[in-house]
């Protein structure tokens, strides 16, 4: 066979011949593509980048100051605030805080964790059908409907029950403590669903009921993804507002019961901000750094959870 008889190749008949208008893209054409729309997302993920990387700086450089003006340490454990005064003490909105936070966790992460264990290991396919949107719808309900239903029934209840006026840490922690379960339960669900079913069926092997199964084998095997899932959970307790100021009290007092009222950090800003000026919109610029700090700081202890084997 002669040269001029072999059949070209597909880039000499590309050449030669180029496609009609309306015809399949070439591997050429879908790798430009394919290029620009890596740029068009990565050009995004760097937005988003830059977008929270003003907002620190903005946050930061109004607050800053501030906690140089009084001193780091009269700032976070003086217990005087009133800034018409020129103090600025917010010991009281950090305890608060913490209090808010390790209350809601109290009480929704045993909750949390003993749902996600059902839906994972006990539940059957349609019960998992129903309960699993049932539990994630909770996430897209607004937080004032949680604390207008705090107000209404939660308040009264404790009031009659325990005493006090019923605006307090106990209320607030418990309407946070249901408003964290979605997140946790997924969380944990997916972390226990990620076990190997090979461990499943060792331990009964084994001999071991379902239930050490679970507590012995299958839960220390999702220990690092239920870590993650309650880290995340105090993140969002510990950065809810709204329903926090409908239930808590805003009290600015070192609560020392369940049953006092209390302020959190963001109750501070969300409550003064509309009419600070000078020092003392400085001064809950300040308590924003302080609250920034805080929460990030579990979101680098749940990102380093995340990526441990």
């Amino acid at each position: 066979m002669s040269r001029d008889d072999r059949k070209p190749d597909a880039a000499t008949v590309l050449e030669t011949h180029p496609p009609m208008p309306g015809a399949p893209a070439t591997a050429k054409d879908l790798s430009r593509r394919e290029k620009i729309i890596q740029q068009i997302l990565s050009l995004t993920a760097f937005s988003a980048v830059f977008i929270l990387g003003l907002i620190i700086i903005f946050v930061f450089k109004a607050g800053i100051p501030l906690i140089y003006k009084v001193g780091l340490r009269e700032f976070l454990i003086g217990t005087a605030w009133s800034p018409t005064q020129g103090e600025f003490g917010i010991l009281a909105m950090i305890v608060g805080t913490l209090e808010v936070t390790f209350g809601a966790l109290l009480i929704g992460v045993p909750l949390s964790l003993l749902t996600a264990i059902h839906l994972s290991e006990f539940a059957t396919q349609s019960t998992k059908s129903v309960m699993k949107p049932l539990i994630e719808l909770l996430a897209a309900i607004p937080s004032v409907v949680f604390g207008f239903l705090g107000v209404v029934i939660l308040v009264p209840f404790i009031r009659e029950t325990f005493g006090g006026t019923g605006f307090s840490v106990l209320s607030a922690a418990t309407v946070l403590g249901v408003m964290i379960l979605p997140t946790i339960i997924s969380i944990s669900f997916d972390s226990l669903q990620a076990v190997p079913q090979a461990y499943r069926e060792g331990a009964l092997a084994l001999g071991a009921t379902p239930w050490q199964m679970v507590v012995r084998v299958i839960v220390p095997a999702a220990r690092s993804g239920i870590i993650t899932a309650i880290v995340l959970g105090m993140g969002r307790a510990m950065g809810e507002t709204m329903a926090v100021i409908m239930v808590a009290g805003n009290a600015v007092v070192i609560p020392t019961s369940p049953l006092h009222p209390c302020r959190t950090l963001t109750s501070n800003i969300a409550l003064e901000m509309a009419y600070a000026s000078g020092d003392h919109q400085k001064a809950l610029f300040a308590t924003g750094v302080v609250l920034f700090v805080m929460i990030f700081l579990l979101n680098v202890l749940a990102t380093a959870l995340m990526k441990r084997k």
